[in-house]
């Protein structure tokens, strides 16, 4: 019934479709170069500078915590953060950034054997270390429980005496 002409040769319409493949592939090298690409570096950096965390380190974790890095493991990271020094036990991940580093991390020139001491210095608690804590932990609720008697024993006492005074005065 109808009947189409067309007005373009053969080689122009090979020409639209090679100009439109060229958009295209222009149009993903802008989207990796302005995104994917920065977004990859700040990653590497992110992943280099958990990877360089030793004890001693303060850092800030995503949700806002300040601490110092106390013990540092392939996947986890002990800080110790506030006044009464709480320890707390998180995923390297949950890093934002590092505050202030310690010497042995910032220093450069240093041989790479000497960087890697500190962390040598720094190890897991033995079982004697785990028994001397329990013993000293043991002791100081002795102590305490030695306290509260001497407490109780000095008011019976204070009653009695109380007592004593009452009956002498009667």
């Amino acid at each position: 019934m109808f009947a189409y002409a067309s007005t373009t040769g053969t080689t122009g319409g090979l020409g639209g479709s090679w100009m439109s493949w060229v958009i295209i592939i222009v149009m993903f090298a802008a989207i990796y170069f302005l995104t994917i690409r920065p977004q990859n570096k700040r990653d590497k950096e992110a992943r280099k500078m958990r990877d360089n965390l030793r004890p001693g380190d303060e850092i800030v974790t995503i949700g806002g915590i300040y601490g110092k890095v106390v013990r540092v493991t392939d996947d986890r990271v002990i800080i110790m953060v506030g006044s009464e020094k709480t320890k707390l036990e998180m995923a390297k991940s949950a890093i934002s950034s590092v505050v202030s580093a310690t010497s042995a991390s910032t220093a450069s020139s240093a041989p790479k054997a000497k960087q890697e001491e500190p962390e040598k210095e720094v190890s897991k608690p033995t079982p004697k270390t785990i028994r001397k804590l329990g013993a000293a932990k043991e002791a100081a609720e002795n102590a305490e429980n030695k306290a509260e008697e001497a407490v109780q024993a000095a008011e019976e006492a204070a009653e009695a005496v109380a007592e004593a005074v009452e009956k002498t005065e009667a």
